[in-house]
């Protein structure tokens, strides 16, 4: 059992223990197979958290950053909905999950009760909690939105907090999944000058997605970024949720 403050056992979870007052706000909690990464195809049930510091202009979630929505639900309301669903791997995204401190007791509940976690994240916020793949996706100038005053500069200040991703990676297992646009040109230099100051990054842990929300823009970009990932020796990874459900909520 965790040592934490106020732990109280989940009502119909005996073996799992939560902060009696944790709660987070969260946009859905669905399952589907994951569309993304290293493990891309796993049945994975997702938590998406709503709320973000950042604000990506091709953001494909805005429900939980633009414009956050979704009810405030306890750490056991949210652990009772994932073991409804009875899949093993459960993906905290959002949003930014580890914005959000009670993010940590909900890890925790889900390692307690057996699950593989991943934690989707733009690697801004460094924390220590149960994790089997950090799925970490630093924010590229491609995503300034450019056109609001309110969030340009702040966006474009914080995206790429370099500390924060240099203690992710040597903390967890790991991916660093970069969303390029292929047809702007300039992705290439920027992350390889990202990698440059990050010490210990694997070529294979290095990802690269195409930015769209169609199939038919994902998989022309996806085509221009063969010979890029080849030359050097980093991954591909496509949208397979896209593919088969398209940009939908709930998929």
């Amino acid at each position: 059992m965790p040592t934490r403050q106020a732990l109280v056992p989940l009502n119909s979870l005996h073996n799992g223990w939560v902060s009696s007052d944790s709660r987070l706000r969260i946009a859905e909690i669905f399952s589907s197979v994951q569309g993304e990464g290293i493990w891309v195809g796993v049945p994975s049930t997702f938590v998406r958290v709503s709320g973000c510091n950042l604000r990506c202009v091709w953001c494909d979630t805005p429900y939980a950053s633009w414009r956050p929505e979704g009810p405030s639900m306890t750490i056991a309301e949210i652990v009772e909905a994932v073991e409804r669903a009875g899949i093993d791997h459960v993906v905290l995204t959002g949003g930014e999950p580890m914005l959000f401190d009670p993010i940590e007791d909900l890890a925790i509940a889900l390692k307690c009760l057996g699950h593989t976690i991943t934690i989707e994240t733009a690697g801004t916020i460094h924390r220590k909690l149960p994790c089997d793949l950090m799925s970490i996706s630093p924010k590229l100038a491609n995503s300034t939105p450019l056109d609001d005053e309110t969030w340009r500069g702040r966006h474009d200040a914080t995206r790429l907090n370099f500390s924060a991703i240099q203690a992710l990676i040597d903390g967890y297992p790991y991916q660093l999944k970069f969303v390029v646009n292929p047809d702007e040109g300039s992705d290439i230099s920027e992350i390889e000058a990202i990698l440059a100051k990050l010490n210990g990054v694997e070529a294979s842990r290095v990802l690269l997605m195409p930015e769209g929300t169609d199939s038919d823009t994902l998989h022309r970009r996806a085509r221009m970024l063969v010979q890029l990932v080849m030359e050097r020796n980093w991954r591909l990874t496509q949208r397979l949720h896209i593919d088969l459900f398209g940009n939908t909520k709930g998929t």
